[in-house]
């Protein structure tokens, strides 16, 4: 079983730099949480202060209650999963699972079975007396996860594991992941760059940069909601437009820019006169066909990318301003050539308006 994970305050300092600065998150017991952030962000290190291998300059960490403090890597009840792997090539799959049962002393009947349940649980079976080197890079991380969870981990920490495998591979094992997390209930710490892995996988996320964590939510909020302008431009993709507010009209407000005046949400309650931003997603950009509708833009198309499912479409607006429209490719969508003039729309509601810099919603 999973245990909670409480970071309290916890802060990494490399002579006057910090990688992590203040950070607060309680991971519940048999969570599926994500740390995703662009590199140097320092979730590696948040990672590691976890692990024990690195000591907090100042802080707190607590695992299933106990603080963690002056206890070893090697005595925390947490187990990792590196970006390497780090599986030893001269040894089978079975005695790599078992490497951490024996090191242990568990008696060699007990530590057999358990690699056998294990096998099993990964879906490796017939692996066992095989090299690691024989391995497609899918059942090597399965070897890795197995051999991490031998040791009955209560928290399990992956530091980008799968960001060396092909896309279609690392898609799979992203479901893979998923379902061995359910069905061994051991809290998931994940760390990733790859924004898909975040929010397909995990329970909640926290979105980190330059040392902070800037938002931690479920995945959809973090998407449709975010709280600050780098969660707003890091996740997902997103027209975006810098203006003044010169209307408040209840949650929105309007914003002067120089491709026109737009509605959108205003989640920091900013007053009139302020400077922000607004974030338009591309899938919530479509043709207009009311000419009184608000949120209007003339555009001239640029490029067409006919991607399968959808088409992404580079639109130019009178002012120069760069905006990309992404349409299903369902049929109910008219023929649009490149160097077409055409009028596009957004709702009120699928735009929102930020200051600039991420500062954080009351």
């Amino acid at each position: 079983m999973g245990q909670d994970v409480e970071i309290s305050g916890v802060s990494m300092r490399f002579n006057e730099v910090y990688a992590v600065r203040d950070i607060n998150v309680h991971i519940q017991a048999g969570e599926f949480f994500s740390f995703l952030g662009p590199s140097g962000c320092g979730k590696t290190t948040l990672l590691r202060l976890v692990s024990g291998f690195m000591d907090p300059s100042c802080g707190q960490i607590k695992i299933g209650g106990k603080d963690m403090c002056k206890i070893g890597s090697n005595n925390r009840p947490t187990a990792m999963i590196f970006q390497n792997l780090a599986l030893f090539p001269l040894m089978t799959v079975a005695q790599n699972i078992g490497f951490g049962l024996e090191v242990r002393h568990v008696a060699k009947a007990k530590r057999e079975k358990k690699v056998e349940e294990l096998i099993e649980l990964v879906d490796l079976y017939g692996t066992g007396d095989r090299m690691v080197s024989e391995l497609s890079g899918g059942q090597k991380q399965r070897v890795a996860i197995a051999r991490a969870l031998a040791v009955n981990p209560a928290v399990l920490l992956l530091d980008e594991p799968l960001s060396a495998l092909d896309l279609r591979l690392r898609n799979h094992m992203r479901a893979e992941l998923r379902n061995i997390q359910r069905r061994t209930d051991v809290t998931f710490i994940y760390i990733t760059h790859d924004q898909t892995e975040a929010l397909t996988m995990s329970d909640r996320v926290g979105v980190m940069s330059i040392g902070k964590l800037e938002q931690v939510a479920k995945s959809d909020i973090i998407y449709n909601t975010p709280k600050t302008a780098f969660v707003a431009s890091f996740v997902g993709e997103s027209n975006i437009v810098d203006g003044d507010i010169i209307r408040i009209d209840g949650d929105y407000a309007l914003l002067k820019t120089a491709a026109g005046s737009f509605f959108g949400k205003n989640p920091q309650h900013m007053d009139k006169g302020e400077t922000a931003t607004i974030f338009i997603r591309p899938e919530t950009v479509f043709l207009a066909t009311d000419s009184n509708a608000e949120n209007r833009l003339t555009c001239r198309t640029k490029t067409i990318s006919f991607e399968g499912a959808y088409a992404v479409v580079t639109l130019a607006t009178e002012q120069g301003q760069i905006f990309t429209m992404r349409l299903n490719n369902d049929g109910s969508v008219p023929r649009i050539e490149e160097g077409e003039d055409i009028k596009v729309r957004f709702n009120r509601e699928n735009a929102f308006l930020l200051k600039d810099g991420g500062t954080s919603i009351a």
